[in-house]
């Protein structure tokens, strides 16, 4: 039997590690090998079948001031795994993002597995992000092999000495046939007429807080302008539920959020109804632009973040959104920090609503990215190679 740990948090890397989960499975299978999964992890890996540590899903965050909350959380969940490991040793680590605390917990098992072979999945966005070469450095002490997903990624861990594959992005496993246009909006409820906005807020705590007051806000005044426009908010965790419902309410929106359990499922309705999007920098800004829907992507963190991030690490990128970031352009409208607010939204939502020739632009441009993004059939490449780590000869 081949043991496995599969380490993630925050919900994408929930999504993206159920994803490999149910590759793993494959593969084994048709190897005819008998497999075991823990995970750190959230409920999609467990419903995937693995064996659920601890649900890291909702312990993420960006930015100095933000992550102080998780600190103590962090260290008696590293505590608690490293008692089930030292019972139930791994023969093969695979860590998916969540940067912070998977780079402690590949140190920790490179200084007391020193044989067991560590495979960093969708490894952190430094090519993207860096500031110098530390985290870049500290990762390559422990890391055996990376599994990149975007050429970029493949190119600036190759460059530093790494083993580097690139298997593509994952997302591609993940794009389902589309439903025809009417036949999502009468599954998501909807009349025939009006526009659809997605609002797309959240998969942190943080950003329900910072991002969400002036997304309602520009959707109150969008709908103020075009009463037929209808607004739907996914949930990307239960507990947010209820304070995505609350902001929607106290802006006057006459909206509807869809709760946590459905919403990856709705997913194809969503996108194939939606007009517009307006939300967070991430992974679904590449969800929504291989479905084919216009965006409007932006990011804010605390002043303190902030003010650090200018004044002392002198960070600044040309891009945020995933999507900008590998076309090397901006295609959709970003929007950071002080300039992320409702009159800035509504004015770049505006063209992308009523204009064609705008809306056109955004989706010729997403077809030369969904070019950049590899071949379906990432998550078995992805799988292949972490058992061919783990069952090489010795």
């Amino acid at each position: 039997m081949v043991r496995l740990l599969i380490s993630t948090g925050e919900v994408s890397g929930d999504l993206q590690g159920s994803l490999l989960i149910q590759a793993l499975w494959r593969v084994a299978k048709r190897r005819g090998l008998d497999l075991e999964v823990l995970a750190l992890g959230g409920e999609r890996m467990q419903a995937a079948g693995a064996e659920l540590l601890a649900d890291t899903s909702p312990m993420g965050a960006i930015g100095l001031w933000e992550a102080l909350p998780l600190v103590l959380p962090t260290i008696r969940l590293q505590a608690r795994v490293d008692r089930v490991l030292k019972e139930r040793p791994p023969d093969g680590v695979v860590l998916i993002d969540y940067m912070g605390a998977n780079v402690r917990l590949g140190h920790s098992l490179r200084d007391r597995l020193p044989d067991v072979p560590i495979t960093y999945y969708i490894a952190p966005q430094e090519w993207a992000w860096r500031i110098g070469e530390g985290g870049t450095k500290s990762l390559l002490q422990f890391t055996d092999r990376i599994l990149a997903i975007f050429p970029e990624e493949a190119e600036f861990y190759a460059g530093r000495g790494a083993d580097v594959t690139w298997v593509g992005h994952p997302l591609l496993d993940m794009v389902p046939v589309s439903p025809d246009r009417q036949a999502a909006r009468r599954a998501l409820g909807l009349p025939s007429e009006g526009a659809l906005l997605l609002l797309m807020p959240a998969s942190r705590p943080q950003e329900l807080r910072y991002l969400m007051p002036e997304l309602v806000q520009a959707a109150a005044t969008l709908q103020a302008r075009d009463p037929s426009l209808h607004v739907i908010v996914p949930a990307g965790l239960e507990r947010f539920e209820e304070p995505l419902q609350q902001a929607l309410d106290q802006a006057g929106v006459r909206g509807t959020v869809i709760p946590a359990d459905q919403a990856d499922a709705m997913k194809p309705h969503l996108f194939a109804a939606a007009d517009l999007a307006l939300g967070k920098s991430g992974t679904v800004n590449l969800e929504l632009a291989l479905q084919g829907v216009p965006q409007v992507v932006g990011y804010r963190v605390s002043r303190v973040t902030a003010w650090v991030a200018r004044r002392i690490l002198r960070f600044h990128v040309d891009h945020i959104s995933p999507v900008n970031l590998l076309l090397k352009e901006r295609l959709v409208p970003e929007l950071l920090q002080e300039d992320f607010n409702a009159d800035q939204l509504v004015a770049l939502a505006i063209p992308l609503l009523d204009n064609q020739a705008d809306r056109q632009r955004v989706l010729d441009g997403y077809q030369r990215l969904r070019n950049t993004l590899g071949e379906p059939g990432v998550t078995d490449r992805a799988a292949e190679a972490i058992l061919d780590q783990i069952q090489q000869p010795s």
